[in-house]
């Protein structure tokens, strides 16, 4: 894999609040939310006047809104047209795609500034009509009318990697804790609690309405009980990723460009886009426990960059489910197959840990707006490596390297993307 022809620099990103917003705020209105939070996180500031083209992620706002054509409508509301604007479609990854869309045109030479964005507004459907439309990024000839929804089939996921590797329900357990722990310090996040606060309030309103005050001694106790109840067998509740609302945009240039809008640009040094079949019953057992497209994908960016995983300093996974984070992790490259639980239960992917992963929460709690979910990861990692996470989110050690995986339905599409401090 080659380098880029042209260097492309990451110059402004910014996201609306992640959450249910409907019908208070429709994805128009978290669009232009986003809008103004990428031009306030420009240093320099950036106008449409100085933006070439906008490349839009949305899986499916035809079936969640009855809106199709949705790019020009987006570039309209921040003053872009009549430049040209795109929608990219690759299910959970659109907006990933659309990322990798607008280096190529920058590295091309085609244009010196870009948008790109993603939203998605998921909440003017009830959960079946969601579950539905969501269902359009599966094989709707032997998955869907079988009734095998994304729960069901990452739970196929799960079991055989329980099968294969000896994982544990407990082992995706200590996954959702650790990003319920990060979402509590994200206040873009759909979810703002621990896992210790849940159970509290769930204490407290069994108080409240003169019920027995629950006894769990631990986070697992309360997660292998009836408050966290079976989804898909061995998936339950706290495993599986948000409804959401929400948008995210992000501001990319050429070298000649970059320096106009901030001192301190982000270098995409690495980008790598991979697919595989799209249904789970064409892959054999290793292609079940692990994503093929993932592995094209980061191998692009490590021949690319000339990188490689002991180099990442902090990675924003897709976490759909929480199997999910762990299959990315070794197909990633920073564990071998089978032994991601092991490091995850000794806390290497805390915030604080050797390999920081999901800091924002992940899909699991910052929320899963599909459309919008590869550009959000990325103003996380933005944010990160910029130091604009503040406080006690903010990772302490210094930030280099950056990654976001972004995957597709059940791992059909994904995009890795590396942003680095330095030109490389």
């Amino acid at each position: 894999m080659g380098k880029l022809a042209k260097r492309v620099a990451l110059v402004g990103a910014g996201m609306s609040r992640f959450g249910a917003h409907y019908p208070a705020l429709r994805g128009i209105d978290l669009w232009q939310e986003a809008w103004l939070e990428a031009l306030k996180l420009t240093d320099h500031g950036i106008g449409p006047h100085q933006i070439d083209e906008l490349f839009l992620g949305n899986f499916t706002a035809d079936l969640f809104n009855h809106q199709g054509h949705l790019a020009p409508l987006m570039a309209d509301l921040i003053g872009l047209n009549p430049k040209p604007a795109s929608r990219f479609e690759g299910a959970c990854a659109s907006s990933g795609i659309a990322f990798r869309q607008g280096v190529m045109s920058i590295a091309s030479g085609v244009n010196d500034v870009v948008c790109v964005g993603g939203v998605e507004q998921m909440h003017e459907l009830n959960t079946e009509g969601v579950t539905g439309a969501l269902a359009a990024a599966a094989d709707t000839t032997y998955e869907y009318f079988a009734g095998a929804t994304f729960p069901g089939l990452y739970a196929s996921v799960a079991t055989a990697h329980f099968h294969k590797h000896g994982t544990t329900p407990r082992d995706l357990m200590h996954i959702a804790i650790k990003n319920y722990e990060n979402g509590k310090h994200n206040p873009f996040a759909q979810v703002q609690s621990t896992i210790p606060e849940v159970m509290e309030k769930y204490k407290q309103r069994a108080i409240k309405r003169g019920q027995p005050e629950p006894t769990w001694k631990d986070e697992f106790e309360f997660l292998e009980s009836s408050k966290n109840p079976m989804i898909a067998s061995p998936l339950r509740l706290y495993d599986c990723s948000l409804i959401t609302d929400g948008a995210a945009i992000l501001f990319l240039a050429s070298e000649e460009k970059a320096y106009e809008f901030t001192d301190n640009p982000l270098w995409i040094s690495g980008i790598g886009q991979g697919s595989a079949s799209l249904s789970l019953h064409d892959r054999k057992d290793g292609l079940l426990t692990s994503f093929q497209a993932t592995k094209a994908a980061a191998k692009q960016v490590y021949d690319m960059s000339g990188l490689g995983p002991k180099d990442v300093d902090i990675v924003e996974v897709h976490d759909c489910f929480t199997i999910a984070e762990l299959v990315a992790l070794e197909d990633l490259g920073f564990y071998a197959p089978g032994e991601a639980a092991k490091a995850i239960e000794r806390g290497e992917t805390k915030r604080t840990g050797l390999h920081p992963v999901n800091t924002s929460g992940g899909l699991k709690t910052k929320g899963h707006p599909v459309g919008a979910t590869g550009t959000g990861q990325l103003v996380e990692v933005f944010k990160q490596m910029r130091g604009y996470a503040e406080g006690e989110r903010q990772v302490k050690k210094e930030l280099k390297v950056g990654m976001a995986h972004n995957l597709g339905g059940s791992g059909a599409t994904a995009v890795v993307s590396l942003l680095t401090k330095e030109k490389l």
